[in-house]
C-alpha cells in the first residue's frame, strides 16, 4: 500500500553538496563509494614500489624472496582491483592514458634480444601497474580518500624503519652510508626513506590546515616523520616538502584565513631558525662533504656526462635501450628525465614531460581548494625530485604520487537528478463532487 503522506527530510537522499554525498572529505563522491578494499589494493601498489635493492638488513633477506614479495604484491593489486570492477568501468584521465602511451616505447625497446629478459619482466610489470591504475580509476572522485590511504601505506613503512632503528641502531645508520638511517628490516635507503616522510609529512600539514584531521592525529604522523627525515639527511626530501608546501599553502592563502595564519607562522619561524641555527643547518645540508663533491652532485653530474656522451643509434635516441634498473656503466643515474632518456628515449622524455604539464596545468585551472592544493605539492614535489632521483619512466612511488594527484584533480562523477517527490491526490468526497454536478 502506498503511503501518501509528504515526504520529509529523512526521506529525502542527499544532495551533492551534503555530508552522505562527499564521503566526508568534502568532494562529492559522484558514483559508488569507495570500498575499503581499494585501500589495500593502493597499499599493494605501493608495496611494490619499495624496491629490492638497498641497505643490509637485521636478517639478510635474500633478493628473489623480496622480488617474490614485490611482485606478488602488485599481482595482488591488480586481481583485486578486477575483482572490485568487473565490469571495467574507468574514469577518463589524461594522466593515466599518457602513462599508457609511454608503453609504446617501453615495449619497442625492451623487445630488442639485446635489452635482456630483465627489460622484458620490469616492461610487463609497468604494464600491470597501468592496469591497475585504470581499474581503480572508477573511484577517482576529486575527495581525498587516496590521500588518506597514502598517508597510512608509507606511515606503516615508516612505522618499519623506526622499529629498526630501535631493534638495531649499528645497522640502522651505518657508516657506509655516512651514518645516514636506513632501512634495518627491509632494505630501503636514505632517499627512499627522505622521501616518504616528506611526503606524509605535507599531506598531513595540509589535512590540518583544512580541519580534515586533529591536532593529535597530524602530530603522531608529523613528529616522527620529521625525526626520520632529519635522520636520513636527505636534501632533496628537505627542499622538496619547504618548496612543495610553499606552493601548496599559497595556493590557498586567498582563501583560506588558516593557510595566512600558517603561512606567516612558518616565515616567521624559518627566519628565526636561519639565524639561530644557521651553522647547525650548514652542516647537516653539506653532510660533511667536500664543495668540489657538493657542487657535482655527489658524483651525479661526471655519470650524467658519460651518459650523454655515449654513442647512440637513431633508434636508441627515439626508443631508448630498454628498461632497465637506471644505472649507466654500473653506477647509478640519479635523474629521472636522463634515466628515460636512456630506456624509453626522446620518445618517452616527452610523454613524461607531457604527463608532467597535464597535471600542472589542470591544477592551476582548478578554483582554489584543498585537494587542488595536495595535488599541487605532490606535483611540485616529484617534479623538484625528478632532477636528482630516477623512477618517472617505471613503476615507482614518484608515479604512484603523481596518480594520487590525479585522483585529487579528477572531476566529480555527475550525480543523477533527484526525483520529484509525488504529490499526493486530495481526496473529495462524493457528497461534494454530487452537489457539485447537482
Amino acid at each position: 500500500m502506498a503511503d501518501d503522506r509528504t515526504p520529509t527530510a529523512e526521506d529525502r537522499a542527499p544532495s551533492p553538496g551534503e555530508h552522505g554525498a562527499t564521503g566526508g572529505d568534502g568532494a562529492p563522491a559522484g558514483g559508488d563509494r569507495t570500498p575499503k578494499a581499494v585501500g589495500i589494493a593502493w597499499a599493494l601498489l605501493g608495496l611494490n614500489t619499495l624496491g629490492s635493492a638497498g641497505a643490509k638488513t637485521v636478517v639478510p633477506l635474500p633478493r628473489s624472496l623480496i622480488q617474490m614479495a614485490t611482485m606478488g604484491a602488485l599481482l595482488a593489486a591488480f586481481t583485486l582491483a578486477l575483482l572490485l570492477n568487473v565490469r571495467l568501468l574507468v574514469r577518463p584521465s589524461a594522466f593515466v592514458f599518457l602513462l599508457t602511451l609511454l608503453l609504446v616505447p617501453s615495449v619497442i625497446s625492451s623487445a630488442d634480444p639485446q635489452s635482456g629478459l630483465g627489460a622484458l619482466f620490469r616492461c610487463a610489470r609497468l604494464v600491470v601497474f597501468v592496469a591497475t591504475l585504470w581499474l581503480l580509476s572508477r573511484w577517482w572522485d576529486g575527495g581525498l580518500t587516496f590521500v588518506r590511504y597514502h598517508i597510512r601505506m608509507y606511515f606503516a613503512v615508516l612505522v618499519l624503519v623506526a622499529a629498526g632503528l630501535a631493534v638495531s641502531p649499528g645497522t640502522a645508520m651505518p657508516e657506509y652510508y655516512g651514518g645516514r638511517l636506513v632501512g634495518a628490516l627491509w632494505p630501503l635507503t636514505p632517499p627512499q626513506i627522505g622521501q616518504y616522510s616528506a611526503v606524509i609529512i605535507g599531506l598531513t600539514v595540509l589535512l590540518l590546515m583544512g580541519r580534515r584531521t586533529t591536532g593529535a592525529g597530524a602530530a603522531a604522523v608529523i613528529v616522527p616523520a620529521l625525526v626520520l627525515l632529519a635522520l636520513t639527511h636527505t636534501r632533496t626530501a628537505t627542499l622538496g616538502l619547504l618548496i612543495g608546501l610553499t606552493l601548496a599553502i599559497g595556493s590557498l592563502v586567498l582563501t583560506s584565513a588558516a593557510a595566512r595564519r600558517f603561512f606567516t607562522w612558518a616565515v616567521v619561524c624559518a627566519l628565526v631558525a636561519a639565524v639561530a641555527f644557521s651553522s647547525a643547518l650548514r652542516a647537516w645540508f653539506l653532510r660533511g662533504q667536500s664543495k668540489e663533491n657538493f657542487s657535482n652532485l655527489t658524483g651525479r653530474a661526471k655519470v650524467w656526462d658519460a651518459l650523454l656522451a655515449a654513442p647512440r643509434t637513431t633508434e636508441e635516441r627515439l626508443f631508448g635501450v630498454g628498461l632497465g634498473d637506471k644505472s649507466f656503466d654500473g653506477l647509478p643515474i640519479d635523474n629521472s628525465w636522463l634515466a628515460v632518456y636512456l630506456e624509453q628515449g626522446l620518445t618517452g622524455v616527452a610523454i613524461v614531460a607531457a604527463a608532467l604539464l597535464v597535471l600542472g596545468g589542470v591544477a592551476l585551472l582548478r578554483p582554489p581548494s584543498l585537494p587542488r592544493a595536495c595535488a599541487i605539492f605532490l606535483i611540485s614535489y616529484v617534479a623538484l625530485s625528478s632532477y636528482t632521483e630516477a623512477g618517472l619512466g617505471d613503476a615507482s612511488p614518484y608515479l604512484l604520487h603523481l596518480a594520487l594527484a590525479a585522483t585529487l584533480l579528477a572531476a566529480p562523477a555527475a550525480t543523477a537528478p533527484l526525483p520529484a517527490p509525488e504529490v499526493p491526490r486530495r481526496r473529495i468526497p462524493r457528497w461534494v463532487r454530487r452537489t457539485e454536478v447537482t
